[in-house]
């Protein structure tokens, strides 16, 4: 079973602005495979492909992690690796980074602790919007990452976190929630 810890992004007039960014890449012709709004979410852990028996085991060791709820700023449009070569759009997270570091750092421990491998590479805390898939229209594109670095998103309400379940479809993955753990 493919896993993965995150913070879903659920508010409606947070998923309408992010929606606005994504007509506008939509608008250009690069070749953009846009992230569903259903599935707007910033990821704390990517647990990749587990045994179904040692699901529990995961769910019990996020179940201890204990954080306060904070706020998240969502705002600018940016791309990995960079907006000159980009393949991964996002929407950056201005405050409330050193809080989503921290309970990053606290999700990692308890799988650490659990016994549970994740791919635990740097974490640069974001929302995915977007992947490219070709070099059309890279130029424009590049254009609008630079007009809208400094786009206002809104605050994102950060009060639990979600060990999801990740099924890769020819259309887009599809997500669903195992188990949902709120934060003090």
């Amino acid at each position: 079973m493919r896993l993965f810890v995150s913070i879903d992004v659920e508010n409606p007039d947070l998923v309408a602005k992010i929606s606005e960014l994504k007509s506008l890449i939509d608008s250009v012709g690069a070749p953009v495979k846009l992230v569903e709004d259903e599935n707007l979410h910033v990821t704390l852990a990517f647990i990749g492909e587990v045994p179904e028996v040692l699901v529990d085991r995961v769910r019990n060791c996020l179940a201890r992690v204990s954080r306060p709820s904070f706020s998240a700023h969502l705002r600018g449009l940016g791309a990995f690796p960079s907006p000159q070569r980009p393949r991964v759009l996002w929407v950056g997270i201005e405050e409330g980074r050193a809080e989503l570091e921290e309970l990053h750092r606290a999700v990692s421990r308890n799988l650490i602790s659990a016994g549970v491998g994740f791919r635990g590479s740097s974490f640069e805390p974001h929302v995915t919007i977007g992947r490219v898939k070709g070099a059309r229209n890279i130029a424009v594109l590049t254009k609008i990452l630079e007009q809208y670095s400094d786009f206002e998103v809104g605050w994102l309400k950060v009060s639990e976190f979600r060990l999801k379940r990740s099924v890769l479809t020819p259309r887009g993955p599809i997500y669903s929630t195992l188990a949902s753990f709120p934060l003090q």
